[in-house]
């Protein structure tokens, strides 16, 4: 019985969550498709730095995707660069998201002059453009991956620290912080027990924005030579098609592929965040099951405006 129980409120919410919304099984196919090609793609694909052909040659039987400007199979390099582009997109999309909510839940939670500093301290970051920064951060440090991770995490988590401040004051307010607060409960305990669990739906959200946006940064910031371009990543494998002049010579199979690749995962990510809305946010929950009670009683539902409770949504 207990075990049942469990399986409801613990993973199996989200699988459900996933299996009863198209679009998130959706979603969710097509992010498991590129976790898949990004673990054992690199062990299937030929030597990416291997010459193969003859430069620019066309997709055929013999190379699908063609071969580059140095005469490279395209295919072997877009399989070996999707288990880097992706350990960069999700790694840093969940650190945003930690340390967004470090700074931003402490500063809400204690105010006063804490709060002043933190306020101060994202403030700042959320003043200076991002991709400038970003760039000369890129440009003074060694060339690599954890280069690419370390500019993005410090231009990205400032936005995340705000909308959870922002919550966390709101949350704070409410009976039950309260009454955790009399019956004697650590700050710690009140913060991670009580007041988080009321924004799964927005650390869930700001975890799936954080990756699409660091997957495309680093795709930008590496297409501008900016990291390492002798390995093969998704930036790097758009980087040389730029380099061998890809849009002058025709040669499409070389940069297209690479987009594709880049717009799906974005895609998928954005769709499997509406089946977790759903679970996690209990306005739409109450919406659903309310039009399905009027359908079964042969009602049509009216079109209302979205109401947001309050620490649900930010």
């Amino acid at each position: 019985m207990s075990g049942g129980a469990e399986k409801t409120t613990g993973i199996g919410i989200w699988v459900e969550a996933i299996r009863r919304d198209r679009k998130a099984t959706i979603g969710a196919v097509i992010l498991a498709l590129f976790v898949l090609l990004a673990v054992v793609g690199p062990f299937v694909a030929e030597d990416p730095d291997e010459l193969v052909g003859v430069p620019l040659q066309p997709p055929s039987m013999q190379h699908w995707l063609g071969t580059t400007g140095q005469g490279q199979d395209v295919l072997a390099q877009l399989l070996v660069g999707s288990r880097t582009s992706l350990l960069i997109g999700f790694s840093v999309g969940i650190s945003v998201v930690l340390i967004g909510a470090l700074i931003g839940v402490t500063a809400g939670y204690f105010g006063g002059r804490i709060d002043a500093l933190l306020t101060l301290l994202f403030n700042v970051f959320l003043v200076i453009p991002g991709l400038p920064l970003a760039i000369i951060i890129a440009a003074y440090l060694p060339a690599g991956p954890f280069t690419i991770m370390f500019v993005l995490i410090v231009t990205g988590w400032a936005w995340n620290a705000r909308v959870l401040r922002a919550q966390t004051l709101a949350q704070r307010k409410r009976d039950f912080v309260f009454a955790s607060v009399v019956a004697g409960e650590s700050s710690f305990r009140i913060v991670t027990r009580e007041i988080l669990p009321t924004m799964t739906s927005l650390l869930v959200s700001q975890v799936i924005g954080g990756t699409v946006y660091a997957i495309g940064a680093q795709v930008g910031l590496e297409y501008l030579g900016l990291g390492d371009v002798s390995a093969f990543t998704w930036g790097t494998n758009l980087y040389w098609a730029q380099n061998d002049s890809a849009l002058l010579t025709g040669a499409w199979w070389t940069f297209v592929p690479t987009g594709i690749c880049v717009a799906l995962v974005g895609f998928g990510l954005t769709m499997l965040n509406s089946g977790f809305d759903e679970i996690t946010n209990p306005r739409l929950g109450l919406e659903r099951s309310w039009r399905a009670y009027l359908l079964s009683k042969g009602r049509k539902p009216q079109r209302s405006t979205p109401v947001v409770l309050e620490g649900t949504r930010d």
